[in-house]
Formats: structure tokens, C-alpha cells, sequence
């Protein structure tokens, strides 16, 4: 027997980060772009803008620092605040997983099979 955990967070009922932003930020991190995080994830980009507009307006705070096109071309960074955000949320799902883990193996390690 196993179980399974999803953890998100949510402001005013709506979802503001889970797994899947979760993801989307950390390949922006990687990449410095949005479109390269959209394609790996196999989204589009008006998905992934998306997603990062509704989680801006929701928790009050820019996610990234965009760069418009030009010589170089444009890309996208993490704003402090979404790299502290990361942070916390990974913390706190750990610990969350680690406490249901906890109490999944005190009621269901002796449970018939």
C-alpha cells in the first residue's frame, strides 16, 4: 500500500503555486526565458504567461524581471521575491511530506496486505 500528496498553495480559494509553476520558475531560472521553460515543459507560451499572470495578481508581487527583445534578445529573470517564494514553498512541502510520511507509516506499516 502507498499513498499520494499533492501540495499547492492557494490565496482567496484560487491556486496561486504548485508543482507545475513550481517547475515553470525554475526552468525560467534556468533558461533566463520563458518561451525555452514553456517548450521543455511542453507548454505553450500564452500558457505559461498565463499562469505566471494569474500567480502575480494573486499574490501581489512581480515573479519575473523581463527583458524585451533587441540585440541580444529579450529573456526573463527571477525577481527576489519569487526566488524567496521557491524557497519556502520547497522547504514547507518537504516538511509536509515528510510529516504525512510520518504518520502514513504509524497506521498503515502493520496493516494487512
Amino acid at each position: 500500500m502507498d499513498y499520494r500528496l499533492k501540495v499547492w498553495l492557494e490565496q482567496d480559494g484560487q491556486p496561486v503555486l504548485g508543482d507545475g509553476l513550481l517547475n515553470l520558475l525554475i526552468l525560467i531560472r534556468r533558461y533566463g526565458s520563458i518561451r525555452q521553460a514553456a517548450g521543455e515543459m511542453k507548454m505553450s507560451y500564452r500558457q505559461a504567461w498565463g499562469s505566471l499572470k494569474k500567480a502575480e495578481t494573486r499574490l501581489g508581487i512581480s515573479l519575473l524581471v523581463k527583458q524585451i527583445g533587441g540585440e541580444s534578445g529579450g529573456g526573463a529573470q527571477l525577481t527576489p521575491e519569487a526566488e524567496d517564494l521557491i524557497s519556502r514553498f520547497e522547504k514547507f512541502r518537504g516538511e509536509a511530506i515528510m510529516a504525512v510520511e510520518k504518520s502514513f507509516l504509524r497506521y498503515f506499516t502493520d496493516f494487512p496486505r
